[in-house]
Parts: C-alpha cells; structure tokens; sequence
C-alpha cells in the first residue's frame, strides 16, 4: 500500500491536470471492525467496506455488522451490500432498509456492483436508497482490464432503478468527489494528526 501511495504522489507531480484518488476495498470483519487499523485507513481518500466471509451470520447478527461497519468514518462506500452472486448464491440475510436508512443518515455511499454475476445492489432497492438521500456508487469490481466494461452493465441496471445522474456518485467531478470523500472524515479528530504522521515517502514520522 505504501509502494501504491508513492507511485500515485508521482503520477499526481507528473499529470496535475488529471484527479487520482487513493482508495481501498477493506475487508468488514465479524464484529464489524475492519480490516485495517486506523493509521492505514486514515491514508486513504477513500474506502469502500464490504463483506467477504461468515456469510450465513444471523440477520440480526450480520445487519449489526455492516451498520457498525459503515459507523466508521473512514469508511465512504458500502460495497456489493447484500452478497448475493446471481444463480449462484443468495444474498446474505440481512435488513436492507434499516442499512440504507442509516447509510443516508450518515452520507455513505451504496455500490451498486456492476459485475454481471452480483448486480448488487438489487434495482428495486435503488430509489428507496436515493430516497434516504443516498448517492449509488456504479462499481464495475474489476478483477483485470476488461472488467471495466461492467460500468456499462451497471449504468442500465442504475437506469432500470430509475436513477439519474444526479443520484450517482461517479457522476460528480473530482472536487465533488473529494468534498464527498472528506464530508464524514472531517469529523475524524485523529485523521489530521495521522495523515501528518506519513511523509510523502510513505514512510512514519516520530
């Protein structure tokens, strides 16, 4: 991650004119913590939080989970909320309208993830996420270069959940995505006091 960060400072010297953001996909542990501590988590512009094990977690267990998950204030985006991989596995159980709810009350974005196996976040629940004042984060989870052809998936999906771009995230420009990206961050006290701690290096400051 600190190699990443490095190379993403340079390409920011080398091309002003272009907005790099640096983000990561945290693993949402059992408790709902995440898979990184706070130093790491505060380096980042954004995070996206998702589940990737014990998907068969109780519902009340698992809504627990992703509401204390999205409760933290690095994190910005929920991705593929319900877990589910079309024709091959159900969503996970879990109470999709109280997540949403607080995800709006909190200014978290959802993912609706493009990848034609998930399309997850489900059309149906799109304009009552939209309704909670939620902005949907189209996601192609690209795994190699082509994969990003998935955005155009997730755009028709996004379509048929009568979204417009004003209801989607990666419709904003970069100064709004960055205003997006610190709105809940602000709040952090410790994020300053960490950012400062790293140089441009990636390396630890006493």
């Amino acid at each position: 991650v600190r190699k990443q960060h490095r190379e993403i400072d340079e390409l920011r010297r080398e091309f002003p004119d272009f907005s790099i953001f640096k983000g990561i996909e945290s693993d949402i542990l059992d408790d709902g913590s995440l898979d990184y501590d706070d130093d790491l988590l505060a380096t980042f512009d954004f995070v996206i939080a998702s589940v990737h094990s014990r998907l068969s977690m109780p519902r009340a267990r698992m809504t627990e989970r992703i509401l204390t998950a999205i409760r933290h204030p690095a994190v910005t985006i929920l991705g593929h909320p319900t877990g589910r991989q079309l024709l091959t596995r159900e969503p996970y159980e879990l109470d999709v309208e109280r997540v949403l709810v607080e995800a709006g009350r909190l200014g978290v974005s959802v993912e609706l993830n493009a990848t034609p196996r998930r399309l997850d976040l489900d059309w149906r629940w799109c304009r009552r996420a939209v309704a909670e004042g939620i902005l949907i984060s189209i996601g192609p989870d690209a795994h190699r270069v082509d994969g990003l052809d998935h955005k155009l998936i997730g755009v028709g999906v996004a379509r048929k959940g009568w979204l417009t771009a004003g209801d989607v995230l990666n419709c904003r420009g970069p100064e709004e995505l960055r205003e997006h990206f610190d709105r809940r961050r602000r709040a952090w006290q410790p994020l300053a006091r960490r950012r400062s701690r790293w140089s441009e290096d990636g390396e630890l400051l006493s």
